[in-house]
C-alpha cells in the first residue's frame, strides 16, 4: 500500500517536469517562414550547430538547431545578448 501512495504522490510531480516548451523563430532564424531547402546531408542525426544573427533591435542572437532524422532541423535554444553600452 505505501508504495502505491508514493506513486500516486510522486506522479503529478513528475508529469509536471516532463513539459515540453518549444522555441519558436523569430526573424533572422533558420527555419522562420519554414524549414530550409537545403538540407544539410553530410552532418549526422542528432548533431547540433548554432547560428548567430543579430535581430530587428540590434541584439546578437545565438540559437542552436539539432537535425533530425528527416534532414529537417529544430530549434532547440535561443539566447540574446544585449549590446553592452
Amino acid at each position: 500500500m505505501k508504495p502505491f501512495l508514493a506513486l500516486m504522490i510522486c506522479a503529478p510531480l513528475l508529469a509536471a517536469c516532463n513539459t515540453t516548451e518549444t522555441v519558436q523563430p523569430i526573424p533572422g532564424s533558420i527555419t522562420y517562414g519554414g524549414q530550409p531547402h537545403m538540407k544539410l546531408t553530410l552532418s549526422p542525426p542528432g548533431s547540433q550547430f548554432q547560428h548567430h544573427f543579430t535581430n530587428q533591435w540590434g541584439e546578437d542572437v545565438v540559437e542552436t538547431y539539432i537535425i533530425q532524422p528527416d534532414r529537417s532541423l529544430k530549434l532547440v535554444n535561443r539566447e540574446v545578448m544585449t549590446p553592452e553600452d
